[in-house]
């Protein structure tokens, strides 16, 4: 499970209206049928338009300055291992988002009117998404680059020499690009990976725009707070404040687990992250004190993101720091891939 929460940040400041950001997930409604459009939905709405997203959310800005973010965006996206447990793709994660946001809710460090926030005191809107396309900061595309560079310059090439400004064998040429586009490391479907190419696969994932401010308008809702969880003093009172990304995330990941019935590898905990992180000696030293077929899963499950599974030691005796090191930037690739941990 990978899960972001950002700010509504774009270009160097603050947008003071939500309609780029709907704008922007209604383009994978483009071109489909009516049956399958998706719909924004919130904790108990389905079907919702793009049009009353931004006016509810537009209109949830309260003494708000300018230079303050509007809304939040939040971005939850299951592994293809935790896709597998769903029985339908769409209705499931609906189901799975309106849990998590109870999780949100209850993360905060707040009280409204001297009780703790719940989720209907969240104004949030939410969309399913199934496609992904590469991005040009992905390492399929990055590692292609060379090979992009040399077949645009070809392309290039055989164009001036089509129109009499240079001399060449096209015919040669045209087989050189062809020759590159098989050497190019990385492939989908027989085709090289290029920046804005479909990603194969099940790539279901949810979008939720939450409100800066809750939904009577009047508090102030930031999981961007530096605080964790504490009290301060505030015009002679004791205000409790903060958000704890960390109970979130937690939280989000068991509510995944015993919503659907999913056995979670530490591989892919969000405990594991953590342990990487913070002591990844105690990291390892727990992968490989996995009983033996939690383990070849686990180990599956790195190898499949990009790990060099075969530099792995088999015993504790050669966790030596260097080769913790040289395993700790695999690891990082495939956590920031989202194919393990949050």
């Amino acid at each position: 499970m990978y899960i972001t929460i950002t700010a509504q940040k774009l270009g160097g400041g603050y947008s003071q209206s939500s309609a780029d950001f709907a704008e922007y997930l209604e383009k994978e409604n483009q071109g489909l049928e009516q049956e399958d459009v998706e719909h924004f939905f919130n904790q108990y709405g389905d079907e919702i338009e793009a049009k009353e997203v931004v006016k509810e959310i537009d209109g949830n800005t309260a003494k708000l300055k300018k230079k303050e973010p509007k809304f939040y965006s939040i971005t939850v996206s299951p592994s293809k291992y935790e896709l597998r447990k769903l029985q339908n793709n769409s209705e499931d994660l609906k189901k799975y988002t309106r849990a998590i946001m109870n999780d949100y809710a209850t993360s905060f460090n707040r009280e409204i009117n001297g009780k703790p926030i719940t989720v209907d005191d969240i104004k949030y809107f939410a969309k399913i998404e199934h496609q992904r396309t590469f991005k040009g900061t992905d390492k399929q595309v990055k590692e292609n680059q060379p090979y992009a560079s040399k077949i645009l310059q070809l392309k290039t090439d055989i164009r001036k020499i089509e129109n009499h400004q240079l001399d060449g064998n096209v015919k040669k040429m045209k087989s050189q690009i062809i020759k590159l586009e098989a050497e190019a490391p990385h492939q989908q479907n027989g085709k090289r990976i290029v920046q804005g190419m479909k990603k194969s696969g099940n790539q279901s994932h949810i979008h939720i725009i939450v409100s800066r401010k809750d939904a009577s308008n009047s508090v102030s809702l930031s999981p961007g707070s530096k605080h964790k969880a504490s009290q301060v003093e505030m015009h002679g009172k004791i205000v409790k404040r903060g958000f704890d990304r960390d109970s979130f995330f937690t939280k989000a990941e068991s509510t995944f687990d015993k919503t659907f019935g999913y056995k979670r590898n530490y591989a892919e905990s969000y405990k594991s992250k953590k342990d990487f992180i913070k002591n990844p000696k105690l990291y390892f030293t727990t992968l490989l004190g996995l009983p033996g077929s939690e383990k070849a899963i686990a180990f599956k499950m790195l190898s499949k993101s990009g790990v060099p599974i075969m530099s792995i030691p088999t015993n504790q005796v050669q966790l030596a720091l260097k080769t913790i090191r040289t395993l700790k930037r695999g690891v990082d690739v495939a956590i920031k891939s989202g194919s393990i941990g949050i």
